[in-house]
């Protein structure tokens, strides 16, 4: 079994109206050290083992659903989980 853990954030090129909403409460809070925020998604995925190659299985479904790679990256680390 595999845990993935995939992180989806928008291209520095794409405004980020709610970070920027975030960012104005933190200064409204007196936090005015924060210089900027970017906000974006955190997906854990459980995956069994199969036939098929992990990276190659991750990637497809970031491309295809998780991610919409117009606007956003993603990126994603694996870890090889044993269950007993």
């Amino acid at each position: 079994m595999y845990k993935v853990k995939v992180y989806v954030t928008l291209r520095e090129s794409v405004l980020d109206p709610q970070g920027t909403a975030v960012k104005g409460a933190l200064h409204s809070l007196s936090y005015n050290e924060v210089k900027d925020v970017r906000i974006g998604k955190f997906m854990e995925l459980m995956i069994e083992k199969s036939e098929r190659n992990i990276d190659e299985l991750v990637r497809e479904m970031c491309e295809k659903l998780l991610a919409n790679t117009v606007i956003e990256d993603y990126r994603y680390e694996i870890e090889e989980v044993v269950t007993q």
